[in-house]
């Protein structure tokens, strides 16, 4: 109070960096990295869930001895069909994705009555074959099934002490759980909020007839907020399956860059973000040469500094609640983003500045307090004071070894660096997400599938060139390393695995804290999971794992291939 006059002010009173767990400390660890959808056993519904998820944790830890597993975003999307693919582009950051719930876990299933269980089975039979296909997955229909299913659960009923653990649940996630409820009410009950459908722009959560309808289908609004207490607990099964078979992290959780524009974030807090305007992405480079408009809206800088954070507090409060380690993409974005102006797509866009002290003081926070860590991704044009920044603040960068030239050169074809002038405080890697397999990339699945689709902005002779240099940089540094025999580089197509196996004896040379290997180059997958660039044009996000040969390969036959466990002895230094 000052001269008659109060004001408040929140103080975010963290840390100065956040410490490396002990574990780690002692020694590099290494984890992998895989698209949790992608991995399918019989139980599932088409689609990789929470239960392939918890299997996959106890086996990397005891088969192969991994520390940790990165898999992709699992934020909330949309309650029913059409579902978005893209895990990085979600309705609300705040909340899990409920289509990985693996309706067999719920412990409900195992008391209902013999027909209603029946009715469940059979809605599994009705997806079930196509966990052996390795054609793209069709999301779509295995929500379809699973849903009516889990309502089904959810009828049932639970017993009193269930009811009291959902209650809390409730209690717990507070106004925002009922926020998000509604939202997935009006999107089931009015349709999804865009084309015709105007209720978006039209009804805030405050107004008279959303109120009304949240009355009228009073079970269908619980039955969305039930759904969020299943896959809390799913996850936190997973992780706790992690810890319990030995790994030092278990889970790393994905951070995904923003939300859609017509999503729960957005509905129900439209002041957070700079709407209708501006959307985010990146500024062209040599992997994306037309640059990328992400379709999300921004943060609002001002808003955020004016409600002390309190939106981003929550968001990582609650990812750290279920994981070891949160990976944040496109880290960039905690001290600037690509913000793209309506209509002039990615190269017409500029960068707009956030106050990165208060948002690495509020991660420092949340990953102190489970012993945890931040890797935040800060590939591609990062100014050099960012990296130093993270350092200093104890948040770990990502090295890929395709991208890690000798003075950072952005030159395809340039010498790459040796491994032992990596970073320490990084997660180093083979490569992304955003590249083919390594096996794909080695053998050009990225020129092939860019000439396929339109994407080069220059000749296809003049890509390949760059790839076909970029490759001979890659069999020169092995060779020098001497990881490569000479007669290997020369002959790379009937060399793959030996290449794809050297490049990640290569990575064990370096200091980084963290080494990770896509279950991708384990099994010998040669498909992109995801091209930057594309929505529709391509499968993203629906690639199922499988072989070389495109056999299908199920959650619990991971871990038992020659190649998986021939690579885990490479991690382990055993070979």
């Amino acid at each position: 109070t000052v001269d008659g006059r109060e004001g408040k002010a929140a103080i975010i009173a963290a840390p100065a960096r956040i410490p490396v767990p002990e574990a780690v400390a002692e020694h590099q660890r290494w984890g992998w990295m895989t698209q949790m959808y992608s991995v399918r056993s019989r139980e599932s519904w088409g689609i990789g869930d929470y239960g392939d998820l918890k299997l996959l944790l106890a086996d990397a830890a005891d088969k192969s001895k991994a520390d940790f597993m990165l898999i992709n975003p699992i934020h909330a999307g949309a309650p029913i069909p059409p579902l978005e693919p893209s895990p990085y582009l979600p309705e609300s950051r705040r909340f899990l994705n409920v289509t990985y719930i693996r309706p067999q876990d719920i412990p409900e299933y195992a008391t209902l009555p013999a027909d209603v269980r029946a009715q469940v089975d059979a809605l599994h039979d009705s997806v079930a074959a196509r966990n052996d296909e390795s054609t793209p997955m069709d999301i779509n229909a295995a929500w379809e099934a699973k849903r009516p299913a889990l309502r089904l659960i959810f009828e049932a009923g639970r017993n009193n002490k269930r009811e009291l653990e959902f209650e809390h649940f409730k209690t717990t996630a507070g106004p925002d759980l009922d926020s998000f409820a509604t939202w997935c009410l009006c999107f089931e009950v009015w349709g999804a909020p865009w084309g015709e459908n105007r209720w978006f722009f039209e009804k805030t959560i405050d107004d008279p007839a959303v109120r009304q309808l949240v009355e009228e289908h009073h079970d269908l609004f619980e039955f969305n907020r039930w759904l969020q207490w299943i896959a809390a607990e799913q996850v936190n099964a997973a992780q706790q399956e992690a810890l319990d078979h030995g790994m030092t992290l278990g889970l790393m959780q994905d951070m995904a860059v923003g939300v859609h524009s017509l999503g729960a974030d957005v509905w129900w807090n439209p002041e957070r973000f700079a709407v209708g305007s501006v959307t985010v992405g990146c500024p062209p480079d040599f992997y994306n040469q037309q640059g990328q408009d992400w379709g999300q809206p921004p943060f609002n800088p001002n808003y955020l500094a004016k409600t002390g954070y309190g939106v981003y507090r929550e968001m990582v409060h609650n990812m750290f609640s279920h994981a070891g380690a949160v990976r944040i993409d496109h880290v960039l974005g905690l001290f600037r983003l690509w913000w793209i102006p309506q209509g002039e797509g990615a190269r017409g866009g500029a960068y707009v500045t956030y106050d990165y002290e208060a948002m690495i003081a509020i991660l420092t926070i949340e990953a102190s307090r489970v012993n945890g860590l931040v890797v935040g991704e800060d590939l591609g044009t990062v100014p050099d004071y960012v990296r130093t920044v993270l350092a200093e603040h104890g948040l770990l960068g990502c090295t890929v070894e395709w991208f890690a030239r000798v003075d950072d050169s952005p030159n395809a074809g340039d010498p790459y660096a040796d491994p032992a002038d990596y970073r320490e405080y990084a997660l180093a890697s083979v490569t992304t997400h955003d590249l083919p397999p390594t096996a794909g990339y080695l053998q050009f699945e990225h020129v092939k599938l860019r000439e396929e689709l339109n994407l080069l902005t220059g000749p296809v002779e003049e890509f390949q060139a760059s790839a076909t240099a970029e490759r001979q940089a890659m069999l020169d540094r092995l060779v020098e390393s001497e990881l490569i025999t000479p007669e290997i580089a020369a002959d790379v197509d009937d060399h793959i695995q030996e290449i794809v196996e050297a490049m990640h004896k290569m990575l064990l040379r370096s200091p980084s804290v963290l080494l990770q290997a896509a279950l991708v180059d384990g099994v010998g997958e040669t498909r992109s999971q995801n091209q930057p660039g594309t929505s529709s044009e391509y499968c993203n996000w629906r690639v199922p794992l499988a072989g070389p040969d495109h056999k299908v390969v199920h959650t619990d036959e991971v871990f038992d291939l020659p190649r998986v466990k021939s690579l885990s002895a490479i991690m382990n230094g055993e070979k």
